[in-house]
């Protein structure tokens, strides 16, 4: 008699239920809210069909950071600090569960082989003195991103537009500035100086110009500014490299996983 009278009061509301996540959804109208969710909320940073872009592709039996669902639905929910994936509370739990079972069935899709040949990537990737301005596996420069786990972070997509338009990448990090962004500043005194910025705030900000040289200038010395939105320290590859040559260091620079 008590468990039923206590059945009846949860189903009419008069106790509350404790709140449980569902479980990840299976069927193919599950999965289909799932595909629908995720390319209105995902596909612009992981790609269309979950192959990468400025984030990493999603197209794997495991995922690094989410080795089982219940860790792939704290992602997507919470966002990883430092990086620019954002926490979500716009998305409720179960709409959250149907992208975990989209995503993980993008790991059981055959994969799509990148065209090109890596090694031949790898012997280019020396030849245009990629390493003066990147560090691979701690060798090389530091004007550039590290590039040791790049094709974890990055899709192919993603690669192959940098090479060939590096100008077009504005990725934005955690506290919503433009990472990678070239300014030039003229001071009071006469200096320009021109540089990847490293850092900013309201009273100073760090460049970081083509000889690897760290300038600090401080704000109040600054007579114009020019944030060069559109520029990039890195040369493009669009009339210098074939096709065929792109197509081998994106294969390489996507093998770049930091195992």
């Amino acid at each position: 008699m008590l468990a039923r009278l206590l059945a009846v009061l949860l189903l009419s509301g008069v106790i509350p239920a404790f709140h449980q996540v569902p479980d990840a959804p299976g069927t193919e109208s599950d999965l289909a809210r799932g595909q629908r969710l995720f390319e209105s909320r995902c596909a612009r940073c992981h790609g269309v069909k979950g192959t990468g872009g400025t984030g990493p592709s999603l197209a794997h039996a495991r995922l690094r950071r989410a080795a089982d669902d219940d860790a792939l639905f704290a992602l997507i929910k919470e966002g990883i600090p430092g990086t620019e994936m954002p926490d979500d509370w716009t998305i409720t739990d179960r709409e959250i569960r149907h992208v975990v079972g989209y995503v993980r069935s993008l790991g059981r899709a055959e994969a799509v082989p990148l065209p090109g040949d890596a090694a031949k990537g790898k012997a280019l990737y020396a030849k245009s003195d990629c390493s003066k301005c990147h560090v691979v596996n701690g060798q090389g420069g530091t004007l550039g991103p590290d590039l040791t786990d790049v094709g974890r972070r990055r899709g192919a997509a993603h690669l192959r537009q940098v090479l060939l338009d590096p100008g077009s990448s504005k990725l934005i990090d955690t506290y919503g500035y433009r990472t990678f962004l070239n300014v030039q500043v003229a001071t009071h005194d006469g200096r320009v100086l021109r540089g990847l910025r490293v850092n900013e705030d309201s009273f100073t900000i760090q460049l970081r110009d083509a000889d690897n040289t760290l300038h600090s200038i401080e704000k109040r010395e600054v007579a114009e500014m020019k944030r060069e939105l559109e520029a990039s320290v890195m040369p493009g590859y669009a009339k210098t490299l074939s096709p065929r040559e792109i197509d081998d260091l994106v294969a390489f620079l996507a093998g770049l996983r930091g195992d």
